[in-house]
């Protein structure tokens, strides 16, 4: 069954929106090739900065998360933003509307030690 993973950040400051940019192209770049991909795309929402990516499985995922410029996001991410993850199972890909719908509800602060 597809795992889907929603994020959403806000820069913590002006002074980051670069840096946070430079990770973000990156991570969305590396996400879209990579195995087990299904869709990547990320929007802005009511003022924070969101992401919705499905995968074929979660450990397509985590593969994804725990390598490449992803993690080098992940460890810069304290300094540069702030947000929160959900993932999970679904029959199908969520729509925009659903996934954030989600996101509001089950959203939990980010953390580099997921």
């Amino acid at each position: 069954m597809p795992y889907v993973s929603v994020t959403g950040l806000r820069v913590k400051s002006i002074w980051r929106v670069p840096h946070f940019w430079w990770h973000a192209f990156a991570a969305m770049r590396q996400a879209k090739q990579a195995p087990g991909n299904l869709f990547a795309d990320a929007r802005r929402i009511e003022g924070v900065q969101h992401t919705l990516s499905v995968w074929r499985s979660r450990e397509d995922m985590r593969a994804y998360m725990t390598t490449g410029a992803h993690l080098a996001a992940m460890k810069d991410f304290r300094r540069i933003a702030t947000g929160s993850t959900c993932g999970f199972e679904a029959e199908h890909p969520p729509t925009w509307d659903e996934a954030i719908t989600y996101w509001r509800v089950h959203g939990q602060a980010y953390s580099t030690s997921r």
